[in-house]
């Protein structure tokens, strides 16, 4: 069940800023919802917990989020896949690029997701609007502390 997701948000950051927090595992720990552990196992490679309630379901997935196609600056390709246990699985990736926007930055993303198991079975309204509402919080989060960074 594919679902493809997409926007752009205006952090009142330089670009350089931006960057470094798109990079550093604590701030990204910090804004993604129901994450307990984010481990930094290389340069571009991470072990992830997080907990969150799809619907009727509350899932703990395990699993490796990793960078690839990095321009410095300029953006990524961050990807993962977690296992839900008997709940299910979730894999995903997101392209994000950064754009000078005056003394701000532009960052866009485009998210696609796709989940198995018995969390398929929940109905895509419910998972869509679930994860709409997940990549809010992390967007809402991550301006916050770029922020704070500037």
């Amino acid at each position: 069940m594919p679902m493809t997701m997409n926007g752009t948000i205006e952090l009142a950051a330089p670009r350089a800023t931006v960057w470094n927090k798109l990079n550093d595992p604590d701030t990204l720990k910090s804004c993604i919802p129901g994450c307990e552990q984010l481990n930094l196992l290389s340069d571009h490679e991470f072990e992830a917990v997080a907990v969150n309630r799809i619907g009727p379901v509350k899932a703990k997935f395990k699993g490796r989020v990793t960078l690839s196609d990095i321009a410095p600056l300029e953006g990524y390709k961050i990807s993962g896949t977690g296992d839900g246990g008997i709940a299910g699985f979730a894999k995903g990736a997101a392209s994000v690029r950064l754009a000078d926007h005056g003394e701000n930055t532009l960052l866009t993303y485009e998210v696609e997701t796709q989940i198995g198991g018995k969390l398929a079975q929940l109905g895509q309204r419910l998972i869509d609007g679930t994860a709409k509402k997940l990549a809010d919080q992390f967007f809402e989060r991550f301006a916050e502390a770029v922020k704070q960074a500037a």
